[in-house]
């Protein structure tokens, strides 16, 4: 079974992911977001049933994943297996396959992508994989975008946060909608942190999958050790489940970004049951021009400090994916 975490980053993707990694049946990585930087990519393979071709995306696919900044533990990915594992000539046969020999691996029978990424391949998903499942996790979109302003990824600016959290909230909340039941499980940041336990057993029973208390145990794995080290994104996943995590909001961000990101995004607020704070239904503000240059200048402001915050560490981390990336662009 493949499983597919959907939905925003900063919504407790790599809590979850750890958790259901301490399930021996389940093979959940630290993901090298494969789809998000590969499909832009694919044009410069060319015709992928010519064998140089495959092969080279075979082995520029194995090599961002040995290069991810959280190792794939158990997994020798060799390329030729890779290879006999794809069942078209296609991304997606090797994305099933790298998974699949993880998942065989460790001993497990389901695996899970958590790039939340994947909200913007449904299509691609679907098409190719006839047993796909999806996790859809949100949280309130007003302490995702508090997140995105302290981490040294993603928009800035509360304008721009809401415009891709509500766009990524509306195409998984569309999935649901036209989704068999038994494929789609809702979940939310508030629920897991709050009632983790019955969360997660819920989650185990919707997919049949065995529920495994070393789950709750997730901070003292080697696993979390091993991700919190890799940067400062993840610091917190060796500490206990965090279940006041919620409505930071409030206290922390100014009233006029609240405001501006409810106005964006209410709607999706209202689909998933988050009450308004600042912009009541009916009376969202109305950006004028001068109003979007200044939330462009403010998102590109804010991400110039926060990049320079980067510690050597984080950086060396990342770089030899970067630096993957830009060899095979610069190949044609």
């Amino acid at each position: 079974m493949s499983l597919f975490m959907i939905g925003t980053q900063r919504s407790g993707s790599n809590l979850l992911r750890l958790m259901l990694n301490q399930q021996p049946a389940i093979a959940a990585p630290h993901p090298p977001h494969i789809l998000e930087r590969f499909i832009p990519l694919l044009p410069l393979y060319g015709d992928l049933q010519d064998d140089k071709n495959f092969d080279l995306l075979i082995d520029d696919v194995c090599r961002m994943i040995e290069l991810n900044p959280v190792p794939w533990e158990g997994v020798t990915l060799d390329r030729k297996t890779v290879r006999d594992c794809c069942f078209s000539r296609s991304l997606m046969a090797v994305y099933g396959a790298v998974h699949d020999l993880l998942c065989e691996a460790k001993g497990a029978f389901v695996w899970v992508c958590k790039s939340l990424a994947n909200v913007h391949f449904l299509p691609e998903i679907t098409g190719h994989f006839a047993d796909a499942r999806f996790i859809y996790l949100f949280r309130d979109g007003r302490d995702v975008a508090l997140s995105f302003r302290k981490a040294v990824v993603g928009e800035k600016s509360f304008y721009h946060i809401a415009k891709q959290w509500h766009a990524e909230q509306r195409l998984a909340l569309d999935l649901r909608d036209r989704s068999d039941p038994s494929c789609f499980f809702s979940l939310s940041y508030e629920q897991l942190t709050s009632d983790t336990e019955n969360t997660l057993r819920n989650l185990m029973t919707h997919f049949r999958i065995p529920f495994s208390e070393e789950m709750l145990r997730f901070n003292i794995s080697e696993d979390a050790f091993a991700t919190a080290k890799s940067g400062s994104l993840w610091a917190n996943v060796v500490k206990p489940v965090m279940k006041e995590n919620t409505r930071k909001f409030i206290a922390e961000a100014p009233l006029p970004d609240i405001r501006t990101f409810e106005s964006v995004a209410g709607e999706s607020l209202d689909r998933l049951g988050y009450e308004r704070y600042a912009a009541k239904k009916g009376e969202e503000i109305k950006f004028t021009e001068a109003d979007l240059l200044g939330f462009e200048a403010e998102n590109n402001r804010l991400k110039k400090e926060i990049s320079s915050k980067l510690t050597e560490v984080e950086l060396q981390l990342r770089r030899p994916q970067q630096q993957l990336i830009e060899e095979i662009k610069a190949r044609r």
